[in-house]
């Protein structure tokens, strides 16, 4: 089965994240086909979560949506932006949401939290 392009993905995302009272947008448009998608979920007590396209590994192969990891925890905003910077440089065709949560809510499917 056919993986759901990035632009649909991501405008359900933006679309689901409103519906849940999440305060979700758009950073950067990547490419609407395949473009990496990078979550930056900004708490607002200073601490900055990054998550990222699941590893290769994490996955099983026959995932209906797309899978996430963690790859900052808790960071401090300057570190997050430092990151998302060096991210666009070796991918310019990523995208990027970043939410504002206080509970730390993305609306994620994390690779950790898929059965098997």
């Amino acid at each position: 089965m056919a993986r759901l392009r990035s632009d649909f993905w991501v405008a359900a995302h933006l679309r689901r994240s409103a519906l849940e009272g999440i305060d979700a947008v758009l950073r950067r448009r990547g490419s609407p086909e395949a473009g990496a998608i990078f979550v930056t979920v900004d708490r607002l007590d200073g601490h900055v979560d990054l998550y990222g396209p699941a590893p290769q590994s994490a996955l099983t192969g026959d995932e209906l949506d797309r899978l996430f990891a963690p790859v900052l925890l808790g960071s401090a905003p300057p570190d997050i932006e430092a990151r998302m910077l060096r991210e666009i440089r070796f991918d310019p065709d990523l995208w990027w949401i970043s939410v504002d949560d206080r509970a730390g809510r993305s609306g994620l499917q994390l690779a950790s939290e898929t059965p098997g």
